[in-house]
């Protein structure tokens, strides 16, 4: 697991911990988050029974992954919200056309969520759209929506002046396992 850091630390956001672990193999993207805060630190979305596809999971707290094949332009931008809500999207290029996966029809992953901490895992299936030999490259993110503060954005990595989770040169590289 490795630790996302917040794009502006604050003295607010010292109570929170958040890593995250990414693994590609056989095609299939295995991540997990976990999350500690204390109770009031952080804005949870309503539970969603059944959890859905979703626009907009980014606006309060939400998990997500940005998925791209080596050396191209194109790349996937995955959000997982903590109420079990989710959507994949596809961009063309940096920002540009961004179009729900209608191939993705559901993305189910494990959730588990107390008061202080939130522990998730996810596969998703990429074998369809990149080699399962191909290195990807991936960025692991978060928004975080805090009460009497708003949004912080957390990643691996901050690469620009303002927070960015699209900026390529944010995003590691992982090598297929055995």
């Amino acid at each position: 697991m490795q630790p996302l850091h917040p794009f502006e630390p604050r003295r607010e956001l010292d109570s929170i911990q958040l890593d995250g672990e990414a693994v590609w193999r056989d095609g299939r993207l295995h991540g997990r988050f976990a999350l500690r805060s204390s109770a009031a630190s952080l804005r949870w979305p309503v539970m969603a029974l059944p959890p859905a596809r979703r626009d907009g999971l980014w606006q309060s707290t939400c998990l997500e992954v940005f998925i791209a094949a080596q050396g191209h332009s194109a790349y996937w931008e995955v959000n997982l919200a903590p109420n079990g809500d989710w959507n994949v999207y596809a961009l063309s290029g940096y920002r540009e056309n961004l179009w729900p996966v209608v191939e993705i029809s559901s993305l189910p992953y494990l959730l588990r969520r107390s008061d202080t901490e939130l522990q998730m895992e996810f596969q998703l299936d990429l074998s369809r759209w990149i080699s399962p030999t191909q290195p990807l490259e991936v960025s692991l993110t978060a928004v975080l929506d805090h009460p009497g503060y708003g949004l912080s954005y957390w990643a691996w990595q901050h690469s620009g002046e303002q927070p960015d989770f699209h900026r390529r040169d944010s995003f590691q590289r992982l090598h297929p396992l055995p």
